[in-house]
């Protein structure tokens, strides 16, 4: 695996103050893990988890069972969540249906109490998991990525009109997480370009890249290869990433130009691509795909281009 240059986010250097904040605004009288705790929880499980597999039998399975403990604390957030889904949903009903007593105002206070519970639980979850994820990518090179799931007039009481703020910045929030923004940078590599030459080039692209559109929002399909490599990228760098994943139950052989679809429809202002490794000891053939993408960037008068070899 090919080392990033600038060194990982440590726990502690995470924006963790988000947390702390949202836990103490609980006033639940139990005292809430810090989110450096957290982070620090997440790094020391997959820190003891490799040192277990590391030098044994186990060692040649260590990526599945890695990904598999950072895709169960996804699991576990995603569980929460749904959790939260329906405390939200008790208190959008109890809010519609309030009638101003006093029986309804301790409801719907203890409705959004837990709504905001949940919530804060899933964001410890997702601290964990992200901390245990940059501990693996450190030691392995490898990125992990999920397979499921790109996380309130008249005479109203404060809870009622709590409530309702709640739920108006639920919708706003997710509305805003699922938009890409206005500058997507669509990109495709063969899954042999994973030399150094292949991430030097890979990387000064998407450099270049972030300084033209320095709100940019990376998309690719997530396959081996150069494309792991641009995933990596955006994860040092905090760039979004919006993943295209190939479709095969559903479309075959025909996934990986499916997926392209997709990424085109995302408007992206410019296309990269590597459709053959640098390296000529791992050069095969043009990747299709990626000439694939190319072809539909042209077509729409989409700002196209190829990455090379340094000159």
């Amino acid at each position: 695996m090919i080392p990033l240059t600038t060194p990982l986010l440590t726990p502690g250097d995470l924006p963790l103050d988000a947390f702390d904040a949202l836990s103490s605004a609980l006033e639940d009288p139990r005292p809430h893990p810090t989110a450096e705790a957290l982070g620090q929880l997440g790094a020391a499980l997959m820190g003891e988890l490799l040192d277990t597999l590391l030098g044994t039998a186990l060692e040649d399975f260590a990526t599945p069972i890695c990904e598999t403990f950072i895709g169960g604390l996804h699991a576990g957030a995603q569980r929460v969540e749904r959790e939260a889904d329906r405390a939200r949903d008790s208190l959008a009903r109890l809010l519609r249906d309030f009638d101003g007593s006093e029986v309804a105002d301790d409801e719907l206070q203890q409705a959004k109490r837990r709504a905001d519970a949940a919530d804060v639980a899933v964001r410890a979850i997702e601290t964990v998991r992200e901390a245990a994820a940059d501990a693996y990518a450190q030691a392995t090179g490898e990125t992990w990525s999920p397979w499921r799931g790109s996380a309130r007039a008249g005479s109203v009481t404060a809870a009622q009109l709590d409530a309702q703020a709640a739920l108006r910045a639920l919708q706003a929030r997710r509305q805003a997480e699922a938009d890409p923004g206005r500058q997507v940078v669509a990109f495709r590599a063969a899954p042999q370009a994973t030399g150094l030459e292949d991430a030097r080039r890979i990387f000064d692209a998407l450099n270049w890249a972030l300084g033209e559109w320095p709100e940019m929002t990376l998309a690719l399909t997530g396959a081996p290869g150069g494309e792991r490599l641009a995933l990596r990228w955006a994860q040092q760098k905090r760039v979004r990433v919006v993943l295209a994943r190939p479709q095969f139950d559903r479309h075959g052989r025909a996934a990986p130009f499916r997926a392209n679809d997709d990424l085109m429809a995302l408007e992206p202002v410019c296309v990269l691509v590597l459709a053959r490794s640098l390296d000529p000891v791992r050069a095969a053939a043009p990747f299709g795909p990626a000439l694939n993408l190319m072809e539909l960037a042209q077509a729409r008068a989409v700002r196209c281009v190829a990455v090379r070899a340094r000159t």
